[in-house]
């Protein structure tokens, strides 16, 4: 299954996002490279309202089958930048099905589901990605609950960091440039009931932008040929969270921490070389 996209890159577009969570970011015009991984606000969701599943997810999107289970995730991705995309390009997306993997957790039945997506300019790629989701069952609030991951040596042994919170006002608004309908994002009740979270979750897409725009600030002049994020723990809206990078020659590992050095997300990025 496999699904061929075309859309132009808006300036708009671009400055949604830059005005939202990176206002220390040139306004780009028309020609303007588009910088790594903000493609993921292209290709905004487009599934009718009969093909949403109860959480706003898609249910039929031409790409995944459908999957009997309650609650949807994002993983992480893998990202390759093959060439520049500028504003103003006409870029083709086709995006297709990957892996379908199922497993039996702690939890109950997990079902891991890879989507690729290759973005083309004038016929040649520019960029690939392979979008890691899982699904999973009902959240129990009787379930064992997992140790978190933890990093306590991680901001005394950066080489930089940085922090931020986000608002619900950011999260809607991502929403909305992404048209995601991911309950999850913006209803309170849905995210503390039926998800068993805390508060509002961030959404991973934007979380994966995050990191690699930290990368590229503390390396300005460094090209990123891969972009490898992976989700670990829930990352809430109104909570600090601090990023701290490594380096280590043509290779940059950003780490999301909350207060307590909970992981929350990794990006471990591969610059080009010089």
């Amino acid at each position: 299954m496999s699904i061929v996209r075309t859309e132009t890159v808006l300036a708009p577009t671009a400055e949604g996002y830059r005005g939202t969570f990176a206002g220390q970011e040139p306004v780009r015009a028309v020609g303007a490279e588009l910088p790594a991984a903000w493609e993921g606000v292209l290709f905004p969701f487009a599934v009718p309202m009969a093909d949403l599943r109860p959480d706003g997810t898609p249910a039929r999107d031409g790409i995944i089958p459908e999957i009997d289970l309650p609650r949807r995730m994002y993983a992480g991705e893998t990202t390759d930048f093959l060439r520049p995309v500028r504003i103003g390009d006409e870029v083709v997306q086709t995006a297709r099905l990957g892996s379908v993997v199922e497993k039996d957790g702690s939890r109950g039945r997990l079902v891991f589901v890879d989507v690729e997506r290759e973005y083309a300019v004038d016929g040649e790629p520019a960029i690939r990605s392979v979008w890691h989701d899982v699904f999973l069952d009902a959240a129990d609030p009787d379930a064992p609950v997992r140790p978190p991951r933890t990093d306590p040596d991680a901001v005394a042994s950066a080489d930089w960091s940085e922090e931020f919170v986000l608002d619900a006002r950011q999260l809607f608004r991502f929403s909305a440039l992404t048209f995601n309908t991911h309950l999850i994002h913006y209803d309170r009740a849905w995210a503390r009931e039926v998800e068993g979270l805390p508060d509002l979750l961030v959404h991973g897409p934007l979380t994966r932008i995050l990191l690699m725009d930290a990368a590229r600030r503390h390396a300005p002049h460094r090209e990123p040929a891969r972009l490898d994020v992976r989700a670990i723990a829930p990352m809430l809206v109104d909570r600090p969270v601090r990023l701290v990078g490594h380096d280590d020659g043509d290779r940059t590992v950003v780490t999301a921490l909350d207060t307590a050095d909970v992981v929350l997300a990794t990006a471990d990025i591969t610059w080009r070389a010089s």
